[in-house]
C-alpha cells in the first residue's frame, strides 16, 4: 500500500479522464500474485491440517492438506489467466473469461470508497489488494492483487474530481497514540483470546499425540490426579496468571490491528490507515457522509472512552471500512466528528419520567416470566436464579433510562440509547429522508411513542426511543416542518365575519347602557 506525501510536499498531478479515455488498455494481475497465493496456500495447508487432527486424527490430516493444495493452486493459475480490467473515462470494468465470459461494469460517478489493503506477504513483494465499492447500484469489484503503485494510482483515478486540476496536500485529522492501546481490556472484545488460542493450541496437541501413540487413558488419568493434587497456592498462581494475560493478550491484539491509525483528508475524502502485519488504507468520501456514530460500554464511559464510525452512504462492511477511530478519549472522538461532521448537539434533552418505569419494566419483565414459570414447573432453583438476576436488572433499566436523549442545534440532529451498548447517532439534517412515528398500546398508555430517522446509510435509520408523543412530532416537525404539515392537526378557523365569544361580549356590553352586559 502507497503511502501518500503529507502536506507540503511535492505531489505529482494523477492522469485527467481524458488521458484515461484516450487509450484504455487491458490489464492484468500483478505476476507475483503466484507467489502470495502460494504463502496463502501454505497457511490454508496448516490450517487444514490442524482441522484434520481436530476431527479425525493424522490421515484426515493428510488427505485434508493435498486437496487443498490442488485446489488452491488450480484456483490461483485459472484467477489469474482468466482475469482482467480496463480502466475509461466514466468506468472501470472487470473481466473474467473460464468457461463463461463474465464482465463487471462500475461507473466511476457511483464509487462511495476504495479500499487498499496490503497484508505481510503483500507488503515484501510490493502489492495491494484493491476492493472498489460503489454501493447497492453500482455493485463492488476486487483486484488481488496489484503493484502498490498501480493501487494508489486506482484509487487517486477512481476518486479524483472532474475540476481538480492538481492533488491537495494531505491533511492529517486525527492519529491514534500508543496511550490509547491500554484502552483495548475495556471494550471486551479481545479478552478471549488467550482462551481462544489455549482451545485451539490443546485440541491440535491432545488429537497429535493420540495418533502419535503419546497419549493413553493412564497417562490422561495420570495427569487428572496430579491437576488434582495441584497445591491451592499453585492454582491460584495460575489462575492469576491467566487472569493477567487477558488484558495484555487484548493489548497486543488491539495493536497488531490498529497500529498507527491515522485520519487524513484529501482529494475530498477521508483516508484511514491502520495494522501492522496487514497494513489497511480506506477512502470515503465526504459527499457521501451522512453522519457519525458514538458507541461505547458502561467500562469505556467509566473512562472517557468511545469509539467513532462514519455514516456513508452504500458502505459495505459498515462496522470496519466505516471505523473513524477505534477507541478513543471522547474528546479526541467529539474533536473529529467536529472536523469531518459538524459539532455534537447538545445538551441532550431527556425523555419523560414515564419512559423510566417502561425501561425496568422490559428489562425485568422477561426474567420474572421465566420465574414464574419455572416455579409450576418443579424448578425452583430456575425460578431463585431469574429471581435475582431480575433484581439485578433494575439498576439496567434506570441506566437505559438515563442514556435516552435527544438534540438538534438547527442543522444536525442527534439520537442516543442504550446502556451495555450504548449508541449517539449524529445526522445531518440535509440526510433525513423519512419519519416513522411507532406508538405500542403500552407506549400509547404511558403518552409515548419512538420516533424512527430514516437515513438511507449505517442501518438505515436509527430511533429516539420512548419520547413523550408531542415532543417526537415536534421535534421531526421542526427539521423538516413541509413534511409533516398534512399530518399535523390545527384547529379550524372562525368563519369570516362570526366574531369570538370574547367580542361579543364586549359589543353587548357597550349596547347596554351603564356598560354591562343584558
Amino acid at each position: 500500500m502507497s503511502v501518500r506525501p503529507e502536506a507540503g510536499e511535492p505531489a505529482a498531478a494523477g492522469p485527467p479522464p481524458a488521458a484515461v479515455a484516450a487509450a484504455p488498455r487491458r490489464r492484468r494481475l500483478h505476476p507475483l500474485t503466484f507467489v502470495v497465493g502460494a504463502v496463502r496456500e501454505l497457511i490454508a495447508l496448516l490450517a487444514a491440517g490442524a482441522t484434520g487432527l481436530l476431527v479425525g486424527g493424522m490421515s484426515t490430516a493428510f488427505y485434508f492438506t493435498l486437496a487443498g493444495l490442488g485446489f488452491g493452486l488450480a484456483f490461483h493459475v485459472a484467477g489469474w489467466v482468466t482475469f482482467t480490467y480496463v480502466l475509461y473515462a466514466d468506468r472501470i470494468e472487470l473481466r473474467r473469461v473460464l468457461l463463461g465470459r463474465s464482465v463487471k461494469s462500475i461507473p466511476r460517478d457511483r464509487i462511495r470508497g476504495v479500499d487498499v489493503t496490503a497484508s505481510l506477504p503483500h507488503r515484501l513483494l510490493g502489492l495491494a489488494v484493491v476492493h472498489i465499492d460503489a454501493g447497492a447500484e453500482g455493485g463492488e469489484g476486487t483486484l488481488n492483487a496489484v503493484s502498490r503503485q498501480e493501487a494508489d494510482r486506482l484509487r487517486r483515478v477512481l476518486l479524483a474530481r472532474p475540476t481538480a486540476d492538481r492533488r491537495p496536500p494531505r491533511r492529517l485529522l486525527a492519529r491514534v497514540t500508543p496511550r490509547w492501546y491500554l484502552y483495548a481490556p475495556l471494550s471486551g472484545a479481545y479478552l478471549l483470546t488467550p482462551f481462544a488460542l489455549a482451545g485451539s493450541v490443546l485440541g491440535t496437541v491432545y488429537n497429535l499425540g493420540d495418533d502419535l501413540g503419546l497419549i493413553t487413558r493412564q497417562r490422561v488419568e495420570t495427569v487428572g490426579h496430579d491437576v488434582a493434587g495441584v497445591a491451592p497456592a499453585l492454582a491460584v498462581a495460575l489462575l492469576v496468571l491467566m487472569l493477567l494475560a487477558m488484558p495484555v493478550m487484548s493489548v497486543i491484539v488491539f495493536a497488531l490491528f490498529n497500529w498507527d491509525f491515522t485520519v487524513h483528508e484529501r482529494d475530498g475524502s477521508i483516508l484511514v490507515e491502520r495494522g501492522v502485519l496487514t497494513r489497511r488504507a480506506v477512502s470515503l468520501e465526504r459527499r457521501r457522509l451522512r453522519g457519525v456514530e458514538l458507541t461505547d460500554n458502561p467500562l469505556e464511559r467509566r473512562a472517557g472512552v468511545v469509539r467513532l464510525g462514519a455514516l456513508i452512504t452504500g458502505l459495505g462492511d459498515a462496522a470496519h471500512r466505516g471505523r473513524l477511530l477505534p477507541a478513543a478519549p471522547r474528546p479526541a472522538a467529539e474533536d473529529l466528528a467536529a472536523r469531518v461532521l459538524g459539532p455534537v448537539p447538545g445538551p441532550l434533552v431527556a425523555h419523560p419520567r414515564a419512559a423510566r418505569g417502561r425501561r425496568v419494566a422490559r428489562a425485568v419483565a422477561p426474567l420474572a416470566g421465566v420465574a414464574a414459570i419455572a416455579v409450576p414447573a418443579g424448578q425452583p432453583w430456575v425460578a431463585y436464579v431469574c429471581a435475582a438476576l431480575a433484581v439485578l436488572a433494575v439498576p439496567l433499566g434506570l441506566d437505559r433510562y438515563r442514556q435516552l436523549g435527544h438534540a438538534s442545534d438547527g442543522t444536525r440532529l442527534t439520537v442516543r440509547s442504550g446502556s451495555l451498548r450504548r449508541r449517539q447517532v449524529v445526522v445531518d439534517h440535509g440526510a433525513v429522508i423519512g419519519w416513522r412515528v411507532r406508538r405500542t398500546l403500552f407506549q400509547r398508555r404511558l403518552g409515548l411513542a419512538t420516533l424512527f430517522v430514516a437515513t438511507g446509510a449505517g442501518d438505515g435509520g436509527y430511533s429516539a426511543t420512548d419520547m413523550s408523543e408531542p415532543d417526537a412530532v415536534a421535534f421531526a416537525a421542526a427539521i423538516t416542518p413541509e413534511w409533516l404539515a398534512p399530518f399535523i392537526e390545527r384547529p379550524a378557523p372562525e368563519p369570516p365575519g362570526k366574531p369570538d365569544a370574547e367580542q361579543r361580549d364586549a359589543d353587548q356590553r357597550d349596547a347596554t347602557p351603564g356598560g354591562a352586559p343584558a
